[in-house]
Order: C-alpha cells, then sequence, then structure tokens
C-alpha cells in the first residue's frame, strides 16, 4: 500500500514540474488568444494516458505515471479515457450525460466561483 502511495506522489512531483515548464515554453511560442499551451497539454495527456492504460503496466508504475504524472500533468485525459471506455462498452447516454454533464457543469461551476470570489473580493 505505501508504494502505491510513493508512486502517486512521485509521479506527481514529476508531472506538475513538466506542466509548469511545458506551459511556459509553449506560451513562449504561442501569443495568441487561443490557450495552445493548455489545449496541447491537455491532448498530450490523454494520449499518453490511453497509450499508458493500453500497454498494461505494472499498478506501481501505472500509479507512478498515470495517477501521479499525468494525473498531475493534466486531469483532461482522465475524462477522454473514462469517456472512450463508455462508449466502448456502449454505454452511450452514460458518455453524453459524463461529456455533456462535465462540460456544462464544470462552466457552471468556474461561474460560481468567479461570482463568489469577485463578491469576496
Amino acid at each position: 500500500m505505501l508504494v502505491n502511495y510513493a508512486a502517486v506522489a512521485l509521479g506527481a512531483l514529476f508531472g506538475v514540474f513538466a506542466r509548469i515548464f511545458a506551459t511556459k515554453w509553449m506560451k513562449q511560442l504561442w501569443h495568441g488568444p487561443f490557450p495552445l499551451a493548455t489545449f496541447v497539454i491537455n491532448l498530450s495527456g490523454a494520449f499518453a494516458l490511453g497509450f499508458i492504460t493500453a500497454i498494461g503496466f505494472s499498478k506501481p508504475l501505472a500509479l507512478l505515471a498515470g495517477t501521479g504524472f499525468i494525473g498531475t500533468y493534466t486531469t483532461f485525459s482522465t475524462l477522454m479515457v473514462e469517456s472512450f471506455e463508455l462508449m466502448r462498452r456502449k454505454q452511450r447516454v452514460f458518455f453524453w450525460i459524463y461529456i455533456g454533464g462535465s462540460y456544462v457543469f464544470g462552466m457552471m461551476a468556474v461561474f460560481s466561483g468567479l461570482l463568489l470570489g469577485s463578491r469576496l473580493n
């Protein structure tokens, strides 16, 4: 059990630094209005988590790479893999609820947080 926690923590440490460096690097390359850094990070994380899932790493290595590193690098990748799994299992209703709910309620949560934060500011 301790090995699993240590694997997640170590992966998270590297994931957070990868996110910081990738964001800074991309922002030096792109100055437009589209959030290219986050877009690229999210898509690369989705690809990496799909790849890690398909390979079938041992549990500690999967926790280090998937949950720790990719989970810290981006959470969008988990949303995409879980959505894909719902479609693969032909659970289309749950797929649409998950995708639609994630985006709609995610936007509502952002709006609520911004609203609350601005009122407390």
